[in-house]
């Protein structure tokens, strides 16, 4: 067997040539990426302020009187405490009268209900119930007999303030 001749602390050799080259090499390019880098950020921040300078404000639509006031009254409707006013409704309800529609107007705070009552007198009791179930100042604002006999069918209409609570 032949001995090894093994030393770790002995003087280190020169490096070759082409290691250093390439030391060199990587260290340029290391710095020119980073030039190039900083430069892209003076950049796209120059265009940030650029592109946040120029930039229009929303445009504005062109709408007309009649459609903003179209708007506005569709919104107030929406807002209304729907299921108050439907409560109030069931609660003058019977069986002798059918709605047929309701009509709320938000501005003046009133309703105007219409229906279908078997007679007359059913339309009446229908305005009585609506006066104790939470609206005020409910009149019989139009009534009609369907058929020519006096007892028949009677269409009507209900105008009463109300006021959700």
């Amino acid at each position: 067997m032949q001995k090894l001749d093994i030393d770790f602390c002995a003087a280190g050799r020169a490096t070759p040539w082409a290691g250093r080259v390439l030391l060199a090499a990587a260290a340029f390019i290391a710095a020119d990426v980073g030039v190039s880098y900083q430069s892209a950020r003076e950049v796209l921040a120059e265009n940030q302020a650029r592109v946040s300078q120029r930039a229009p404000a929303a445009p504005a639509l062109k709408v007309s009187p009649q459609e903003l006031a179209a708007v506005r009254e569709t919104v107030e409707r929406i807002g209304l405490p729907w299921n108050e006013l439907f409560s109030a409704l069931e609660a003058a309800a019977n069986d002798r009268v059918a709605l047929a529609g309701i009509e709320p107007d938000p501005k003046k705070g009133t309703v105007t209900i219409s229906g279908d009552g078997k007679d007359y007198l059913a339309a009446l009791s229908y305005v009585f119930n609506l006066s104790r179930s939470g609206f005020e100042q409910v009149q019989l604002v139009r009534h009609e007999q369907k058929a020519n006999d006096p007892n028949g069918p009677v269409s009507f209409a209900v105008s009463a303030s109300w006021s959700p609570k």
